[in-house]
């Protein structure tokens, strides 16, 4: 058993893997505390919220690291700068957690890690942090919002600029600020187990706080478990994770049980699991044997039998394919800038560069696996992005460039929904304006042969 001491070097560990290694932070977070199931609910919860919080805003850390060091935070060594962020994350942001303790804890560590000579830095940095911590000066919004919004949000100056110029600043701000919130988990109703109010009842019966979904009663927000194993409802395949926006997909496809269904990027499984519980047959493709490895566990947990599973490169023709599908998913490979709350390491690491190449991708993937779509039937092109270069803008390339045109998405989503938008065919979800991830859906139906 250890302790809150000992979490703190926990989390220096993890944050070490993410920041300087590269490693992938939601691996990193689900294999510590698969690691440390023997610890109790407090002390996992604290590594999992200073881990998630330091790295959400260490661009915001650093800063105020900087006003207060002789040498900048680039030029530290990596242990001693992620001791510095832990500490002033928790200063900062965790106000149960007593100054005085982060600070010796902090020199514990540096020490315990073979600093010991730069212990008396660390000390002094953050006594001083301490002292000043409510006297900092944070960029001017009027005079620098490309500056504001880097250091407040903690996100690249490139992400920051590609933002302000799409949205603006407002909507910038509200799309990031959301991004940093703590949100209950959103989970969909497998129906074909399970009634959604009774899924609620058995959850709450397991002492898990529930919440309905805001646009599906089939959706729920689940907060005060955990561990997802441990959930006997998940573990029995009554509902399995999703959010609302990602549900929508399949609300757009306006299904029924003679649909045949092509998912061609199919994994973890979500939607074609989705839409196998309409009583649909779903060909779920992907490209790897790990990704499919990912589908066919979900489908086991699940007790969906009507899907099929293969490995498949979406942006290879599949000839046999064309012109079968009723509806064919196409949810691609994306910049991912509609959960940035969920992978923070998007926000560092997302160039405007790799957001060109995934357009030209998801255009030859488009352009591939509009083929497999009858005539008179629907393709489905979604994306977990706010960048309308991977949305809108690829939508109207699509339609200027094959043979379909825009459907209205009114007679099948929620009305709180509709709008010009619907009508016209797509949807672009912009997280902290609706009650749910950044997500783009749009529905184009390929035209009748003469």
């Amino acid at each position: 058993m250890t302790d809150i001491a000992n979490g703190r070097e926990i989390v220096l560990n993890m944050l070490l893997k993410v920041i300087e290694e590269g490693k992938l932070s939601s691996n990193v977070l689900n294999h510590t505390l698969a690691k440390y199931q023997e610890l109790d609910k407090k002390e996992r919860a604290f590594i999992a919220r200073l881990f998630t919080g330091t790295l959400e805003r260490y661009i915001t850390l650093d800063y105020i690291i900087n006003k207060f060091s002789s040498t900048p935070t680039g030029r530290m060594k990596p242990v001693i700068r992620n001791i510095l962020r832990l500490s002033v994350y928790q200063m900062n942001y965790m106000e149960q957690v007593p100054v005085s303790a982060v600070c010796n804890e902090a020199v514990k560590l540096a020490k315990k890690r073979g600093f010991g000579g730069l212990s008396g830095f660390v000390n002094a940095v953050l006594r001083s942090i301490a002292q000043n911590l409510t006297d900092i000066v944070y960029p001017d919004k009027d005079k620098d919002p490309l500056q504001y919004l880097e250091v407040m949000y903690s996100v690249s100056r490139e992400m920051a600029s590609m933002l302000l110029a799409q949205y603006g600043f407002e909507t910038a701000q509200v799309m990031l600020s959301d991004s940093l919130k703590v949100k209950a988990t959103a989970i969909r109703c497998n129906r074909s187990r399970v009634e959604p109010s009774e899924l609620k009842e058995i959850l709450i019966s397991e002492g898990i706080t529930v919440e309905d979904g805001k646009y599906l009663d089939y959706a729920f927000r689940i907060s005060g478990y955990d561990y997802l194993d441990n959930i006997k409802a998940f573990k029995k395949g009554l509902f399995t994770i999703q959010d609302e926006s990602s549900m929508l997909v399949c609300e757009a496809a306006g299904l029924n049980s003679d649909s045949y269904v092509i998912d061609v990027c199919a994994a973890p499984g979500g939607k074609a699991l989705h839409a196998a519980e309409t009583a649909c047959f779903v060909s779920a493709r992907d490209v790897s044997d790990t990704k499919i490895k990912l589908i066919e566990e979900n489908k086991l947990r699940l007790g969906i039998d009507n899907l099929e599973i293969m490995i498949w490169d979406a942006a290879n023709d599949r000839f046999q394919d064309h012109g079968r599908a009723d509806v064919v998913i196409a949810d691609l490979p994306c910049s991912g800038l509609g959960v940035l709350g969920k992978k923070p390491d998007i926000k560092y690491n997302m160039t405007q560069n790799q957001q060109k190449e995934l357009v030209s991708l998801q255009r030859r993937i488009l352009s591939t696996a509009c083929q497999y779509v009858k005539p008179g039937g629907v393709l489905i092109y979604s994306t977990c992005t706010v960048n309308k270069e991977e949305n809108i803008e690829n939508m109207e390339w699509f339609l200027e460039n094959h043979d379909f045109h825009a459907d209205s998405l009114l007679p099948y989503i929620s009305g709180r929904l509709a709008g010009k938008e619907a009508e016209s065919g797509y949807l672009q979800l912009i997280q902290g304006i609706h009650d749910c991830d950044g997500f783009f859906i749009s529905r184009m139906r390929r035209n009748m042969r003469d």
